[in-house]
């Protein structure tokens, strides 16, 4: 563990020589108090102790023999395992500019009531979202009416809007601001 240094692996080193297994725990005891004295920041964890005592281990490559308090179970097996590959769920993306969160957003839209004020709102919210999309990628292709028509395709024909009746916000492109000075060499 190269956070706690050389000096707690020779402290580790040291413990696994003595011979007197009581001896040896109280050892360790001691080797985990300094290493809380070092790292005061390990108090945030609730489960700190246990950590340590389980890097404990680790440093001593498991070959430590002492009583480890409860709550300690790491093993070789499980240090060396691979965890099970998650599977992601295979959603079709309409439209990869956008991503799956707008094609979400849309299903949900989809499920409030028509007649619900927020749906508009809702709406138009999502709009002015896909909007500033498709401006990072394609500011020149960013109209209304490309939205309208997207969110339409999207929506299967349920969610229409027109251009005439309907603003989205204008949304501008910031410069990224260069420094102008530089540093000298020395």
């Amino acid at each position: 563990m190269p956070e706690y240094g050389r000096h707690i692996q020779q402290m580790v080193d040291h413990c696994m020589t003595i011979e007197d297994r009581e001896e040896r725990t109280n050892c360790a005891r001691g080797i985990i108090e300094t290493i809380c004295r070092l790292n005061p920041q390990q108090r945030t964890n609730p489960e700190w102790r246990a950590k340590l005592w389980d890097q404990l281990a680790i440093m001593s490559d498991f070959k430590l023999d002492i009583d480890y308090p409860e709550g300690c179970t790491l093993t070789p097996e499980m240090l060396n395992s691979r965890p099970e590959p998650m599977e992601l769920p295979r959603r079709h993306i309409t439209k990869r500019i956008y991503g799956n969160n707008i094609d979400q957003m849309i299903d949900a839209a989809l499920a409030m009531a028509p007649e619900n004020p927020d749906r508009e709102e809702f709406i138009i919210l999502l709009a002015n979202h896909m909007k500033k999309l498709m401006m990072t990628e394609n500011p020149e292709g960013a109209t209304d009416r490309r939205i309208f028509a997207d969110l339409a395709e999207m929506s299967g024909g349920q969610i229409l809007l027109h251009a005439d009746t309907t603003k989205l916000r204008e949304f501008e492109i910031l410069e990224v601001p260069t420094s102008k000075k530089r540093r000298r060499k020395r």
